[in-house]
């Protein structure tokens, strides 16, 4: 017995030839909690951070989200299709973006905003990774609405049936995502960082927390069709993950050790 998936209109509504879709408004919903949340930190006392600086980052952050988004997903996962024909790059009503690009273009536009405004590259990302998360659930959740990148066939009492997935019970990958990646992976960020850190080890944490569920959940999750599963047993989201886990680890190890050099 398989939950019937409740087949959510992607489109809210029409005005002409402009359509306001949900997995738009997700991403709304993300930038606007992200504005919120560094507005915030930048008010507290010996933030370090100004209302015009929060504006220019979050502007940074956008484009690098973006950008990094649409041009890892095409050079990520459709890189033949585009040594076929460039101008895929630029056919975005098609759709496809990947976490992984997006993430490469956030860290791209940290370094920049950091060079340009005399900061640590490490704190800015510290001030960045907490804002990202409630992106993420909102975007898995547009992905749940749009029927789309559901799981893995399975028996589990929770499956659900999705239009586009065939007849058989899938799991529903998107919200694992969007409960792990999303709202747990926030509480851990908030939690760690009540207490002061060493720099970059908020920034270390979330690489770790994202890479290490996001490749427990690709074992739930339907791999590409065009792409499938490397020697029958990784997948193109694993692959991905694997770099973000070590290096994760690895920052968060350095600036422990660092700070513990600095005050022996």
């Amino acid at each position: 017995m398989a939950l019937q998936f409740p087949e959510i209109d992607p489109i809210i509504f029409s005005i002409g030839p402009l359509s306001v879709r949900w997995y738009g408004v997700m991403y709304l919903i993300g930038f606007a909690f992200a504005m919120w949340w560094a507005n915030k930190e930048s008010e507290k006392p010996n933030s370090g951070w100004t209302k015009e600086q929060v504006s220019d980052l979050l502007f940074y952050g956008m484009l690098g989200v973006i950008l990094g988004g649409r041009i890892g997903y095409v050079l990520f996962y459709n890189f033949n299709k585009f040594l076929a024909d460039p101008v895929t790059l630029f056919k975005v009503w098609e759709g496809g973006m990947s976490f992984h690009g997006g993430a490469l273009g956030v860290i791209t536009a940290i370094f920049v905003f950091a060079w340009r405004t005399n900061k640590s590259p490490l704190a800015v990302g510290d001030f960045v990774v907490p804002m990202v998360p409630v992106g993420l659930l909102a975007g898995r959740i547009g992905n749940f609405i749009n029927g789309e990148l559901w799981g893995r066939t399975t028996d589990v009492p929770w499956a659900f049936v999705f239009p586009s997935g065939g007849d058989e019970p899938r799991h529903p990958s998107q919200l694992y995502e969007a409960f792990f990646e999303g709202l747990v992976l926030f509480l851990i960020l908030v939690w760690y960082r009540k207490h002061p850190r060493p720099a970059g080890s908020i920034a270390g944490l979330f690489l770790l927390g994202y890479g290490t569920f996001r490749f427990a959940i690709e074992y739930f999750r339907e791999p590409d069709a065009h792409i499938g599963l490397y020697a029958g047993v990784i997948s193109q989201g694993q692959i991905l993950s694997l770099p973000m886990v070590i290096g994760g680890l690895g920052l968060m190890i350095w600036s422990h050790r660092r700070e513990a050099a600095r005050a022996a």
